[in-house]
């Protein structure tokens, strides 16, 4: 696969495609990469790409006309572009796994209050966010969507390193572990020392269940609905739904059958004075 960043700034993307696992995909052929500087493009001696925004406000706009012939320079009319926005769609474990089945990506990095609508008029075909809030860099927000496609991509990751990440079969990831097996008096789990192998799925699978149904419920309602809950699982949600209740209510007794502050301050105020 190859990846084509237009920006404004390409030194904060190339520091990423030149590091870590990335560099190796690249140096083993899988990946490759194209920065591309939209200041080249742009017209007048100044290399001006911003200007304001017609009816008026704050902020600068990137200009139509430089953007425009970056992207011609790309033949990005032949690719799938995407502009990284807070408009955009939100980016999920399911569009990177979609994303990462096309031949070439094409990021629009937007900087200032964004880009001319125009060019996302001609150009975009995906419009995608990271998050619900706003950054300044668009080149970070790119390097996000990069990074969680890249790692699907055949031979850069062992697929079983991917198999029972978050995400994957519609919930989070289990607890994880590794020497040394006692860590400030806390023992890594002995169902994950001990061997069955059958023990620790079982007990991976209860981990992930309890970690989404406490973070992400969300998650849970929609694994559902796609059929991707087995009976083991649901048989194990309701397990740990009964556990959470009964823990609940203990904790609820222990509150109304603690004594009141106020005795209880007497009772050490006494013991004090003695």
């Amino acid at each position: 696969m190859k990846f084509t960043v237009l920006t404004l700034f390409p030194e904060i993307p190339r520091v990423y495609f030149e590091s870590s696992i990335m560099a190796k995909a690249v140096e083993r052929g899988i990946i490759a990469y194209d920065l591309v500087n939209i200041r080249d493009y742009a017209y007048d001696k100044h290399r001006t790409c911003d200007d304001s925004p017609y009816g008026g406000g704050a902020g600068q706009l990137m200009m139509a006309e430089p953007l425009g012939r970056a992207l011609d320079s790309v033949q990005a009319f032949k690719k799938h572009v995407i502009y990284v926005t807070p408009g955009g769609r939100p980016f999920t474990q399911a569009k990177a796994q979609e994303l990462s089945r096309k031949d070439e990506l094409v990021f629009i990095c937007g900087r200032y209050e964004g880009i001319d609508q125009r060019i996302i008029d001609s150009y975009v075909d995906d419009e995608i966010s990271i998050g619900d809030y706003v950054m300044s860099s668009g080149e970070v927000a790119a390097t996000v969507v990069i990074d969680t496609v890249y790692r699907l991509i055949d031979g850069v990751i062992s697929s079983e390193s991917l198999e029972e990440e978050s995400y994957s079969g519609g919930l989070l990831e289990y607890p994880q572990y590794t020497r040394p097996a006692v860590y400030r008096g806390m023992a890594v789990p002995e169902v994950l020392t001990n061997g069955n192998h059958e023990h620790i799925r079982k007990w991976r699978l209860k981990k992930r269940l309890e970690k989404t149904l406490a973070n992400r419920p969300d998650m849970i309602s929609a694994a559902r609905m796609s059929g991707q809950l087995t009976a083991e699982a649901e048989h194990m949600i309701e397990e740990i739904t009964e556990q959470v209740f009964l823990k609940r209510n203990r904790k609820k007794h222990r509150k109304t059958a603690a004594p009141s502050g106020d005795s209880t301050g007497e009772h050490y105020g006494s013991d004090k004075d003695n």
